[in-house]
């Protein structure tokens, strides 16, 4: 091998190239990805596991193997005898690097794991679920009246409940007797029915009066994944959980993801194993943090992006990478719970929200319902910022919806400093404009960077990297105290002013955080947020030209990115178009509310498959004039669209596009084109 390994660490999609013998542990250190390790590297403590993942990576030019790895040495091997090692992992403090390899951390090694923040809206919303639990008397057998128990059974559900032609699930009727004997013929019957049409089926049984039922509501995103635990005779949330999505190491994005399907035969039943593991695994903690018995969730609302659609449901996504972006199943989803391996009771019902198109998905379709653009009068902009943005503008006469490939930028990925939203990571930025000093905020501490406390509460998690949000913010901070221009190109000629602005080759950072490890926003980061967010705006802008508009009156920031985004930096930047900022707000885990709308009332059910049905798809790879809008789209916060609204309240600059070094900034742009 000509050039060092290279090694790639998942979730946090950090990069490098290492010399052959390299322990795993000190590859992530000096990557500064988080890998816990309180023994010193002597194979005692068991917190700095890792595993391989096999495979040809073909976004990353990675072929990683086992045997890319040290074999297990003494110390390993002494531990696993001691403590135990669980299957495929290693001790990345005795494991040597000796090929390309593809590295996961597992999350529950790891005590600075990443922070999921969707949770569960509070709203209240009118109970109607598809399963209703009926208590009723069963008439005792009689020689007179030779009707089988459960004929009898079914007979009372239609006298006390006027459920009639009750279907049965054959797993109960070998239980039926004993059930009944054991109530001494009082029982509670659980009746699954979707819709008015639809035949009532018994799907559990219990004797005697039962008082509860649960069902889970849960979105599937690209990065992680949270489930909401409800009571569907209260509608109160029980418990909520997150997690990440364990596919992350497949691919950051969801292409990528698509490309391991189709570079791995066993690659998409590895994806499909990989996300119901987890949601077993959160489902089991939400029934710990709700001290609810797994078997008494009756019902479950699903919803996620089309490629997170097919891979829960073991459906192959590989149409979805090329046009014409074919779904194998559009239209909502039923079927049960233990038939997509997720056991919970036997008669568990699942519910899947429609997709919305190609690469719009039900998570879109969960966020219309849950914001309902299509019940208002006022033009809509509703965005979920992920690696792939699902976009929907529109009012109670029309709905539009596209989707923009914004990458894994916004997530932390393909930044220099980059890493997911976790302790340590800056989340908040502000620039002093005549200093160009920095303040931040950090996610786990409270006080700013210059503020009494912050370094003592600091020290015990360390400042780690930035966030997506922190991303955002930094990067907009940094073009209102004209460190970047309306181009995006570092102001070099700034270094005489302060030794903030660094030399990098042939471009210039800026130094954010002087510590270790040092934090600083490069050119290329400027760049690589410059591509995703003029691929969002230039999807919005196609939209609004279909809809015949040139403004927007109200936007919803959706997803948990969306929740942690200042709205004014997203103006500032250009993510959106302007708007009154009182009407810019975070929406929250608008799909996750969808999914419980769903999960608490049938005839939301009907009212989003009816909706998804009118809306209209724009495919943005098939309008010419989105690249007109995408190169527009690439200055701050944009080349032709004014921000009148933005403007009063933040100084922007003044427009220019030559940097203020002259011809030296002149000549940088020229050979970044090249």
């Amino acid at each position: 091998m000509t050039a060092d390994p290279l090694v790639l660490f998942m979730p946090s999609g950090k990069r490098g190239r290492f010399p052959l013998g390299t322990s795993v542990l000190d590859a992530a250190r000096q990557l500064g990805v988080y890998v816990e390790s309180v023994c010193g590297g002597r194979a005692t403590c068991g917190r700095c596991q890792v595993s391989v993942q096999e495979g040809h990576f073909a976004k990353h030019g990675i072929t990683s193997a086992d045997d890319h790895l040290s074999p297990v040495g003494p110390k390993e091997e002494r531990y696993d005898r001691v403590r135990g090692l669980p299957d495929g992992r290693r001790l990345s403090c005795s494991a040597q690097i000796l090929g390309d390899l593809v590295i996961d951390v597992p999350q529950d090694t790891v005590i600075n794991a990443q922070v999921v923040r969707k949770a569960a809206d509070a709203r209240v919303f009118d109970r109607n679920p598809a399963v209703r639990m009926c208590y009723v008397e069963v008439e005792e057998p009689d020689m007179e009246k030779p009707l089988g128990d459960l004929d009898r059974l079914l007979a009372a559900l239609a006298t006390e409940w006027q459920f009639e032609d009750v279907e049965v699930d054959f797993h109960l009727m070998p239980q039926v007797q004993s059930i009944l004997r054991k109530g001494e013929w009082k029982v509670t019957a659980a009746i699954h029915k979707d819709r008015d049409d639809d035949r009532p089926r018994l799907i559990a049984l219990y004797p005697g009066l039962k008082n509860e039922a649960y069902g889970i509501a849960c979105d599937i995103g690209s990065t992680t994944i949270a489930m909401h635990l409800s009571s569907l005779l209260s509608g109160r949330t029980v418990a909520s959980a997150g997690t990440s999505n364990p596919q992350i190491r497949f691919g950051e994005d969801l292409m990528s993801r698509v490309s391991y399907v189709m570079m791995n035969p066993d690659g998409r039943e590895a994806m499909t194993i990989a996300v119901r593991d987890a949601l077993n695994g959160l489902i089991d903690k939400v029934c710990e943090q709700g001290s609810v018995a797994r078997t008494d969730i009756l019902d479950s609302v699903f919803v996620g992006n089309p490629i997170m659609h097919h891979l829960f449901l073991g459906i192959d996504p590989t149409e979805l990478g090329g046009a014409p972006f074919a779904l194998a199943v559009s239209g909502a989803v039923k079927l049960k719970s233990q038939d997509i391996g997720l056991p919970m009771n036997e008669g568990t019902r699942t519910y899947v929200l429609p997709c919305i198109a190609g690469h719009v998905g039900a998570d879109a379709a969960a966020a219309t319902l849950s914001e309902g653009p299509h019940r208002q009068e006022e033009m809509m902009l509703m965005v979920d910022i992920g690696t792939n943005a699902e976009i929907v503008l529109g009012n109670a006469s029309r709905v539009v919806a596209a989707s923009s490939p914004t990458g894994p930028a916004f997530e932390g990925a393909e930044i220099s400093s980059g890493q997911r939203a976790a302790p340590g990571a800056i989340e908040r930025v502000r620039i002093d404009p005549l200093t160009l000093e920095p303040r931040f905020r950090i996610i786990g501490v409270e006080p700013w960077s210059d503020e009494p406390g912050f370094a003592e509460e600091a020290a015990s998690i360390g400042i780690t990297g930035i966030c997506g949000s922190g991303i955002i913010e930094v990067i907009a901070e940094m073009f209102l105290a004209g460190i970047i221009s309306e181009d995006g190109v570092v102001e070099g000629s700034l270094a005489e002013r302060s030794s903030r602005i660094l030399e990098n080759g042939r471009t210039f950072s800026y130094l954010l955080h002087d510590g270790s490890p040092r934090i600083t926003i490069t050119q290329n980061d400027v760049r690589a947020i410059q591509l995703a967010k003029a691929a969002l705006y230039a999807g919005v802008k196609l939209l609004m030209d279909k809809q015949g508009v040139n403004h927007v009156d109200r936007i919803g920031l959706a997803g948990a990115f969306g929740t942690f985004i200042d709205p004014k930096y997203a103006l500032v930047l250009g993510l959106v178009p302007d708007c009154d900022l009182a009407k810019v707000k975070a929406v929250g885990n608008a799909a996750g509310t969808g999914a419980r709308m769903c999960l608490l009332n049938r005839g939301y059910r009907r009212e989003i498959e009816e909706t998804v049905r009118r809306i209209d798809k724009i495919e943005t790879a098939l309008e010419p004039k989105f690249q007109e809008h995408f190169v527009a789209a690439m200055a701050l916060p944009n080349k032709v669209d004014s921000f009148p609204n933005l403007a009063q309240v933040v100084n922007l600059p003044e427009r220019k596009t030559l940097s203020d070094g002259g011809e030296a900034g002149g000549r940088r742009r020229r050979r970044n084109r090249e």
